[in-house]
């Protein structure tokens, strides 16, 4: 009564592992999808509305959305709209029924369960290379975390020397700044930095608090994705 529909899917097996012309199709269409995603999450006018560490995050997450993208593009092309709808069923139950932390996570969540569907799909080859882009994406990309530096309890009337001098020591740590919110009402600095790849939150904080001159040091609150 019904069609068996795994007879109507192609079956690349193992051999196509050696399918030149393939594999470099498929990694034209993720280094495409890579670039063209790059180029909106970096457009010259974001980096001027940034004021949040998850606004900050989001030129990775559009990245590793576009990478999503191209994979869902190549499992489709490869074997029809049937697994079309596994992926749209998949992704409505990744979106009701699992709970992330960020936005960042969902993405990492979907490009593995991506990764899952293709090797049962006996796609061995876009498997391996997908696997391997994502995972450089994600060196590259939080190799240098996003932290939030929440500067409160500053001395009267220091607000400004403060602000000079914790951008002094976060610069001499080679942390990149990206906004800086000075609350003089309320004697607060927010900081939205980059901070350098083998650094640890601790070793920043201990940092900020010798080199800070005590008569403008405050109290430090940390947010670090």
């Amino acid at each position: 009564m019904f069609a068996d529909t795994t007879q109507m899917l192609p079956s690349i097996g193992w051999a196509g592992f050696l399918d030149g012309p393939q594999i470099v199709e498929f990694i034209a269409a993720l280094a495409l999808a890579i670039a063209l995603g790059a180029a909106i999450a970096f457009h010259p006018t974001t980096a001027r509305t940034i004021d949040t560490r998850e606004e900050a995050e989001m030129p990775k997450v559009y990245i590793m959305y576009a990478l999503v993208g191209a994979v869902v593009g190549e499992i489709v092309l490869a074997y029809g709209m049937v697994v079309g709808f596994v992926i749209f069923g998949l992704g409505g139950l990744m979106r009701f029924r699992t709970d992330t932390a960020s936005t960042r996570d969902t993405g990492r969540l979907i490009i593995v369960t991506l990764l899952g569907l293709i090797a049962g799909l006996n796609m061995p080859h876009f498997a391996v290379i997908a696997a391997v882009v994502a995972w450089g994406l994600i060196y590259v990309f939080d190799g240098h975390p996003v932290c939030e530096l929440e500067v409160h309890e500053i001395p009267e009337g220091r607000v400004k020397e403060a602000a000079a001098a914790y951008r002094a020591v976060l610069d001499e740590l080679g942390c990149k700044l990206i906004n800086e919110d000075k609350s003089f009402s309320k004697r607060r600095i927010d900081y939205v930095f980059r901070a350098p790849r083998r650094s640890t939150q601790a070793g920043l904080h201990k940092a900020l608090c010798e080199r800070v001159p005590v008569d403008v040091r405050g109290e430090i609150d940390w947010e670090i994705e």
